[in-house]
């Protein structure tokens, strides 16, 4: 059912929500399922031997993507890296155009770290 037009941002439903294994709860996917979102959270091991020593009534296990999850991955350890400048994580300075002008320091230095090391050719 479309939202009618009104004070606020439209609400929008993800694709995919990909989470750790924290949120591999039961209502957790048991929401995302009703909702008709599609989830990539790996399963606990405690989780996975309840399951197994359950036997049939224990269900088949949750669906997982692996390749899925290690992009997940190289997200956050991007966002870890832009966190080391301190001024990035908690924004001391306030005008707009100094705080981008970190962010892009922030970058420029990430892309130097991450280029190989030609002076040994």
């Amino acid at each position: 059912m479309p939202r009618p037009c009104g004070i606020g941002r439209p609400r929008k439903k993800p694709d995919s929500l990909t989470g750790d294994k924290a949120y591999s709860s039961r209502a957790n996917r048991a929401l995302l399922r009703r909702r008709q979102i599609r989830t990539t959270i790996p399963e606990p091991r405690d989780q996975q031997a309840n399951r197994k020593r359950r036997g049939r009534s224990g269900r088949r296990p949750p669906t997982f993507d692996a390749d899925h999850y290690k992009r997940r991955n190289q997200v956050e350890r991007g966002f870890n890296r832009r966190k080391q400048f301190r001024v990035v994580a908690t924004r001391y300075d306030k005008l707009a155009a100094h705080y981008a002008a970190t962010v892009t320091i922030a970058e420029i230095i990430d892309w130097l770290r991450a280029q190989p090391d030609r002076s040994h050719s």
